[in-house]
């Protein structure tokens, strides 16, 4: 036909155009430096006068603090939550110095990270603690940063000074208030020690040994905590009937604390990450341990399901990346080291020794030559390496709002 042109047929790609992988810069970061959980002692220290500290996270100073830390309530969890929780609902408003918003956790949003940060004052790239599980690059073996398994010199691990420790020096009357379990774990060591550990085994003991302890001097440092709201949303989830009744139980565990405040102080409810329930189901939970393209040069899995340190044989973290960002990425913020450091994912540019890469030169290696973080409703999980952690129903490490949000409550007399 006079005029007519011909050419190739549309391709497949025109009508079906190729996943786009999430930008790794695009994760909603954790605010380090104004507004996350390494933010709050610094902040409170510098308010009783202890040298060395300071904070740009804005609170009101107080002689007598007392922080509350309950484990896995998090912001949106607790917002969700009105009847089950009519005291702490009752505080949102005066959440992170009367703004009503909250604190960010840091990443990954897990308990072993949160915790250092708190202790520390300082981000994951500087204390040292990037993960649930990171490799330990003087042995090459996953290491436990909860459990500590296996051991390694903690004061090595994480050679910074607790707040706690700094405080205690400069005069405060400091202590820790917990179950005594926790009294000579190396986690209490690095991250929570300075002053006098105290154990106690119920709730209500250690609600009023807190306040006892918080009026033994005109200033004072005090930090308490409970587990059993993380506790029972791994096990049965965070709209389980017993997820509900350890909120309702914590409830009263703040107001009774609260009611018994000396004067001069200040109480802040804060937690070190929050949940979410992911479904049992094949696309929700993808199990590395049965997939061969996602274990294709991979050496070691760390981290957790939501908040993945994966690495790579030598040689191959290029080609692990390529596929785990394939595979995963329009689910999960899918990075090679590097490139989330250079985001900053775990804390600012330069790290604690000035070393220009956002983490400390000791840290670097721990971080996976692959970090995965999900967006979506999705979990990487190991069955057969993992099995205890994989059957929980309630998950959390990501930076998605319901697991990198946490309260600021505060409650002054």
């Amino acid at each position: 036909m006079s005029g007519s042109t011909t050419g190739p047929p549309p391709s497949a790609a025109s009508f079906w155009p190729e996943p786009t992988p999430l930008d790794p810069r695009s994760a909603p970061l954790p605010k380090y430096g104004t507004g996350s959980l390494a933010d709050l002692l610094p902040a409170v220290a510098a308010g009783q006068e202890v040298p060395g500290l300071s904070s740009d996270l804005a609170l009101a100073p107080a002689d007598r603090v007392c922080v509350f830390l309950v484990d896995g309530l998090g912001w949106e969890l607790l917002r969700a939550h009105p009847g089950e929780a009519p005291f702490l609902t009752s505080l949102l408003p005066t959440s992170l110095g009367g703004s009503g918003q909250p604190l960010t956790a840091g990443f990954p949003s897990t308990t072993a990270t949160s915790l250092a940060s708190v202790g520390t004052g300082l981000p994951p790239g500087a204390h040292g603690l990037p993960g649930y599980t990171v490799r330990d690059p003087g042995t090459g073996q996953l290491m436990n940063q909860l459990r500590w398994q296996p051991w390694t010199d903690p004061h090595a691990w994480q050679p910074y000074p607790t707040v706690f420790q700094l405080a205690d020096a400069a005069g405060v009357h400091t202590c820790q208030v917990s179950a005594p379990t926790f009294a000579e774990t190396p986690l209490t060591k690095i991250a929570l020690s300075g002053g006098t550990f105290h154990g106690r085994l119920t709730g209500e003991e250690r609600m009023d040994l807190a306040a006892e302890q918080l009026g033994a001097a005109g200033r004072s440092l005090v930090y308490t905590y409970y587990s059993e709201v993380d506790g029972k949303g791994h096990r049965f989830g965070v709209d389980s009937p017993e997820w509900r009744d350890q909120l309702r139980y914590v409830d009263g565990l703040a107001q009774r604390l609260a009611e018994q405040l000396p004067p001069r102080s200040a109480l802040y409810v804060t937690a070190d990450h929050g949940m979410i329930d992911i479904p049992f189901d094949p696309e929700s939970r993808i199990d590395f341990d049965e997939d061969w393209e996602l274990r294709a040069g991979v050496s070691l899995l760390g981290g957790e399901s939501r908040a993945r340190h994966v690495y790579a044989v030598p040689g191959a973290a290029g080609d692990v990346l390529a596929v785990w960002r394939e595979v995963l990425g329009e689910r999960m913020w899918v990075a090679g080291r590097d490139e989330a450091i250079e985001a900053g994912w775990f804390g600012g540019p330069g790290g604690a020794d000035g070393g220009g890469k956002g983490v400390d030169d000791r840290v670097y290696r721990r971080i996976g030559d692959v970090v995965a973080a999900a967006r979506d409703d999705v979990a990487i999980v190991a069955s057969h390496t993992e099995p205890k952690e994989s059957a929980m129903v309630g998950l959390h490490g990501s930076m998605t709002p319901v697991e990198q949000l946490v309260p600021l409550l505060e409650v002054r007399s």
